[in-house]
């Protein structure tokens, strides 16, 4: 074994950072899931190290580079500075830095994992090790569960109303990390050449990480999920093997599923829990050890059986019987199960469109009794902003101003909730012809690579292919793009699978880069550097600021300088010392640093209401009532504002400290 892994490395040594990359991957998926600019931009900075160390250390023959993969860091790259560049005509220029940033980060994890060539084993001992380690993660995260069953108040924290949260922050979040590394178990298991005992390993841990998903009772994962489905057996080769191991993993998932659904029902209807955490916990990890030892078993029967090729085509023949059997057989228990089918797509777009959000949705599971949310309402203004913006779109991150401006929901989202509609909306259509070129270029490296001849390197690319999907389909319809413990590993997923893609010869001899061009590089990866350093360390100082705020007043209004001066386009800092001056009854320090704010951003709705109201308790009446008048233009649907500009209007005085109670209310019941 040791042997075959030096060999691999030798073959691919680009493997080794990347494999560091992954294990920055996974120290994400356990706090959040990359999501917090602390989290994400070091690593960032860390990936754009590796990027940098491997460009030195392992050879790189540009001329070697498929053509396909080349348009795709090209597309990507001029996406990213679309990006950047959008920060000129962004209404808040502060978050669509911290946007452009996170897509450098995309930008440089899939050029780690795409440049150099990789070969079957290398290949597979990435995604094997990922898919791993996120399986360990997942027992772990079950069995944290499992002893937090015994308080009350330690699992309603971790299952806030009967959805796992934990470790990711969001329970539609928490779910995708687990299937985004399922579909990867589960077509790597079927894969031949793979040890008997890994290939047990890979489908029981699938197993588990779906009954982990489901503890988080994310609608959006049961929508992808027959999807991805689809489109696996519709795109991928090896269709009967897929069935052939996809039946008793479906079958595991279906006998702990009962059990695993329980759990959130009794939370949700406020009913002791620890009974049935423990029968989930135990139900899963037995169907999971149960499956895996079945196709292990399987496994290690398949490596010392040869079928000639007459039996193996009746076998082939036989299994693809039984899967259109089986289809047939879902497809009308599921038509019994569902009833009209008609009636329930009407249904669900009738929820889906209603302003009433998740209360239009039928009594009963959540899974399945409707689409109620206000992604709708979400939908319908990216879109409009589109409209409004057609051509390079509002600026990347910009979504949560129009929104508040043209809302029909109680909801304050930053992201419009779709990696479509962001891309749309934010980058109009020059972004998104650019993205989906960059797409579309690495599609077709990857169709290169499920046509190569080593039958490992295929797999890869399948079960690399189907990881990238399951995270495209699901961020359709949720913000996924922000979350970079996804959108990490679904970049480097698909960088690897371009990876994978037959190289040319080159020519015999590549020209060098001259020193112009090394100087460039080295010019672009300080510019990086500086781009993603100073937005985190702005936003230390903002966290650090915050902490002290209650026992050392100036020392917080003295880090929140410093994190204004780190970043020039943010107007966090100056907010946060205003909502300080204003706890501690300085009304003119707290006016004059929303006063910052609003230069920084002018259309800041929060800012521009404090400002107001400041003025009001001043008894500087046409001063209020023409910024009241304003935060009421910005965020018309907010019921506070309209309260206090009525108040006003009739002459009365705004008392700051009520509003701010007022204000931190709303925000509690919207959490």
């Amino acid at each position: 074994m040791t042997t075959k892994l030096a060999a691999s490395l030798r073959e691919a040594p680009a493997t080794v950072p990347a494999l560091v990359a992954l294990a920055l991957f996974i120290v994400w998926a356990t706090d959040q899931a990359g999501y917090p600019l602390t989290h994400w931009a070091p690593g960032a900075l860390f990936v754009l190290a590796l990027l940098g160390i491997a460009l030195g250390v392992v050879r790189l023959r540009i001329a070697d580079v498929p053509t396909p993969v080349k348009l795709a860091l090209g597309c990507l790259a001029a996406y990213t500075v679309l990006s950047f560049l959008s920060i000129l005509w962004a209404a808040v220029p502060g978050d669509a830095w911290e946007g452009a940033n996170r897509t450098l980060l995309y930008l440089l994890v899939f050029a780690l994992f795409a440049l150099w060539p990789q070969r079957g084993r290398g290949a597979a001992l990435l995604v094997v090790a990922w898919a791993l380690a996120m399986i360990c993660l997942a027992a772990f995260v079950a069995l944290h569960v499992d002893a937090a069953a015994h308080s009350t108040a330690r699992l309603e924290s971790l299952l806030p109303e009967g959805r796992l949260t934990y470790p990711a922050g969001y329970a539609n979040a928490n779910a995708a990390q687990w299937l985004m590394a399922f579909w990867p178990a589960l077509l790597l298991a079927r894969e031949r050449s793979l040890h008997w005992s890994v290939r047990g390993l890979l489908a029981g841990g699938a197993v588990l990480l779906a009954e982990v998903a489901l503890l988080s009772v994310s609608r959006g994962s049961l929508y992808a999920t027959p999807v991805v489905l689809v489109l696996v057996f519709a795109l991928l080769p090896g269709r009967a093997r897929t069935f052939a191991l996809l039946v008793p993993v479906a079958a595991g998932i279906g006998a702990a599923t009962p059990s695993v659904l329980r759990v959130g029902e009794r939370i949700e209807h406020g009913h002791n829990a620890t009974g049935a955490v423990h029968a989930a916990t135990t139900t899963t990890f037995l169907t999971a050890l149960a499956v895996g030892l079945v196709v292990a078993l399987d496994a290690a029967i398949e490596s010392r059986l040869t079928l000639s090729e007459p039996s193996a085509r009746r076998v082939h023949r036989g299994i693809a019987a039984v899967a259109i059997a089986t289809l047939l057989v879902v497809l009308v228990g599921g038509w019994v199960a569902a009833g009209n089918p008609v009636a329930r797509i009407r249904h669900g777009w009738d929820t889906f469109k209603s302003e009433k959000g998740y209360a239009a949705n039928g009594p009963g599971n959540r899974l399945t009794s409707g689409l109620g949310s206000t992604r709708y309402d979400f939908y319908r203004v990216a879109l409009n902003e589109f409209m409004a913006h057609p051509l390079v779109g509002i600026g990347a991150d910009n979504f949560a101003e129009p929104y508040l401006e043209h809302r029909r929901s109680e909801q304050t989202p930053h992201y419009p909730h779709s990696v479509e509609l962001r891309t749309l909306s934010q980058s109009g259509l020059v972004g998104a012809l650019l993205a989906l070129g960059g797409l579309a270029a690495a599609l077709v490296a990857t169709a290169r690579g499920l046509r190569g001849s080593d039958p490992l390197g295929r797999a890869v690319v399948a079960a690399a292919l189907a990881g990238f999907g399951y995270w495209m389909v699901h961020g359709s319809f949720d913000w996924f793009w922000e979350f970079a413990g996804l959108g990490a590993p679904a970049f480097a997923l698909l960088g690897l699978a371009c990876a994978l893609s037959p190289r040319g010869r080159g020519t015999p001899h590549p020209r060098r880069i001259g020193r112009l061009g090394i100087g460039v590089g080295v010019l672009v990866a300080l510019m990086a550097a500086a781009s993603l350093t100073a937005p985190w360390l702005s936003q230390l100082e903002v966290e650090s600021a915050a902490r002290v705020w209650t026992k050392a007043p100036q020392t917080a209004y003295s880090r929140l300088n410093d994190a204004a001066r780190l970043n020039p386009l943010s107007d966090e800092a100056y907010s946060l010392a205003g909502s300080i001056a204003l706890r501690f009854g300085d009304l003119t320090r707290a006016d004059r640093e929303f006063a910052l704010a609003l230069e920084r951003t002018p259309g800041d709705a929060y800012a521009t209401l404090e400002r107001g109201a400041i003025a009001s308790s001043k008894n500087d009446r046409s001063r209020a009532l023409e910024l009241l008048g304003q935060a009421a233009r910005l965020d018309p649907g907010d019921p506070l504002t309209r309260q206090v500009l009525r108040l006003t209007k009739e002459g009365k005085r705004v008392s700051i400290e009520e509003l701010n109670r007022s204000i931190l209310r709303n925000a509690q019941q919207l959490e």
